[in-house]
C-alpha cells in the first residue's frame, strides 16, 4: 500500500487551428524550452476554465460554497444589503466602512463610486460575504449615523476576525483548490492545494498566419466590390503536455479546517468532499478546453492521454520527456509522444525508485511501466478512492 500524499496528473491534448491562450500582442503564448520555441497555455487560462465550466462534472455542482472573483464586490455587498432592507445611504455608508476598515486592501477614506470597486480583482466567498451583510444589517440597525456606523464596523471586522476565518469553506471552493493571495487586514490568504503547470507543445510551434475578409451584405446586393474590413489572426496547432499537482494535505485542511498534519489520520468521511472534488477535477482536467475564438475555431477536445500518479514522494514533471522537441514528421507523433513519456518514467524509476501507483487512459495503443489501463470514469474513480481510504494499491 502506498500513502497518496499527491497525485499528480499528466496529459496529452492535441489541438489544431485553434488560438487558445494569447499574449499581449494577439498572438499565442510561446515558451522556448530545449532546442524550440514551443506554443503554449498559462496555468491561469487553464484554471479559470476549469474553475467556471458548466457540465456534469462543474465544481458547483458539488453543492459547495463557491466564490467570486471580481473588482465590483464592495457594490454586490452593497446590493445585497439594500435587498437585506437596508436604506440605500446606510449600505453605501457600510460599504464605505468595510473598505477604511481594510476588509478587501488598504483603501481609506474611499467615498461613493470610489469605495464600491476595488483596485484590481478579489476573491471572496459567497459564504464570507453572506456574513458581512448579515452583521452589516443588525449594525446598520442600531446606527443610522455615519460616524457610528462606521466606527461599529470596523470594530466589528477587528474583533470577529477569527470567526470570519473560521467560517467553512468560507472563502469558496475555488479558494480552497488554487488558494488565495490578499493584502487585507481581515480576509485570511490561503495556500493553493492544486499545483498548475504550462501546458506546452511537445514540438516546435506550428503556427500559420490566417487572413480573412469581411463581406458588407448590403453593398454586395447593391453591386458592389470589396470588402468591409481585411484583418487577420494567429492560429496554432500542437499536442499538448500538461501537469497538474493535487497535494491532498493541503486540500483536506482547505476543505475541512483539519491540521494539515492529521489529513491521513481523520475518518474516511471527512475525506470525502475531497474526494469527490479530485473526481470531478480529472473529469476536468481531461475534457475541458479554453475557450478562446470558439465561434471560428471550436477549440474542443479531450484529452488523448492522461497518467494520474499517487505516491508519497515529492512531486516531479515528466516534462523532461520532451526537452528536445518531437519532429512533427512522424505518422504516429501521439504514440511517439506516450513512449517519450514511458522512457522518461523508467529512467527516473530507476534512478530514483519512488512507489508509485499509476493509472492512465488513452485513446491509442500505448503502455505505461507498471500502470493499469482505464476509462476516465474509473480513473477518476480510483483517484476520489485513493483520496477518501489514504492508501492506494501499486
Amino acid at each position: 500500500m502506498t500513502l497518496p500524499r499527491f497525485l499528480q496528473i499528466h496529459t496529452l491534448h492535441n489541438y489544431s487551428a485553434t488560438l487558445l491562450n494569447r499574449d499581449d500582442a494577439g498572438l499565442a503564448k510561446r515558451l522556448p524550452y530545449g532546442d524550440a520555441i514551443r506554443t503554449r497555455i498559462s496555468s491561469q487560462c487553464l484554471k479559470r476554465h476549469w474553475r467556471v465550466a458548466d457540465d456534469a462534472f462543474a465544481l458547483k455542482n458539488l453543492d459547495v460554497p463557491m466564490a467570486v472573483r471580481s473588482r465590483e464586490t464592495p457594490r454586490l455587498i452593497k446590493e445585497r444589503l439594500q435587498a437585506a432592507g437596508v436604506a440605500e445611504p446606510l449600505a453605501q455608508i457600510a460599504v464605505e466602512g468595510l473598505r477604511a476598515a481594510g476588509l478587501v486592501d488598504k483603501a481609506k477614506d474611499l467615498k461613493g463610486k470610489d469605495a464600491l470597486e476595488t483596485g484590481q480583482a478579489v476573491l471572496l466567498g459567497y459564504a464570507e460575504i453572506e456574513y458581512l451583510v448579515q452583521r452589516c444589517a443588525t449594525l446598520a440597525a442600531d446606527h443610522t449615523e455615519e460616524k457610528a456606523l462606521k466606527a461599529a464596523i470596523a470594530s466589528f471586522l477587528k474583533e470577529e476576525k477569527k470567526n470570519l476565518e473560521a467560517l467553512r469553506l468560507g472563502s469558496g471552493l475555488e479558494s480552497a483548490l488554487f488558494g488565495r493571495m490578499v493584502t487585507s487586514d481581515v480576509l485570511a490568504s490561503r495556500d493553493a492545494a492544486v499545483y498548475v503547470a504550462h501546458a506546452f507543445t511537445v514540438h516546435e510551434a506550428q503556427v500559420e498566419n490566417d487572413y480573412f475578409t469581411v463581406v458588407d451584405d448590403l453593398l454586395r446586393d447593391a453591386g458592389e466590390v470589396g470588402s468591409a474590413g481585411i484583418f487577420d489572426t494567429e492560429l496554432a496547432s500542437g499536442l499538448y503536455y500538461g501537469y497538474v499537482v493535487v497535494d491532498l494535505p493541503q486540500l483536506i485542511a482547505n476543505l475541512e479546517g483539519v491540521k494539515i498534519t492529521d489529513w491521513a489520520t481523520i475518518t474516511p468521511e471527512q475525506r470525502a468532499l475531497a474526494g469527490r472534488v479530485v473526481q470531478s477535477l480529472l473529469h476536468l482536467v481531461a475534457t475541458v478546453s479554453p475557450g478562446a475564438k470558439r465561434g471560428s475555431t471550436a477549440p474542443f477536445e479531450w484529452a488523448k492521454f492522461m497518467l494520474v500518479e499517487a505516491g508519497d514522494w515529492q512531486p516531479r514533471s515528466l516534462a523532461g520527456a520532451f526537452h528536445s522537441a518531437l519532429s512533427t514528421r512522424q505518422p504516429q507523433l501521439r504514440q511517439t509522444a506516450v513512449q517519450s513519456l514511458a522512457n522518461e518514467i523508467q529512467r527516473l524509476d530507476a534512478a530514483y525508485g519512488a512507489p508509485l501507483a499509476r493509472r492512465f487512459l488513452a485513446v491509442d495503443d500505448v503502455a505505461i511501466p507498471g500502470a493499469q489501463r482505464l476509462s476516465l470514469t474509473a480513473l477518476a474513480d480510483w483517484a476520489r478512492d485513493a483520496v477518501v481510504q489514504a492508501q492506494v494499491e501499486a
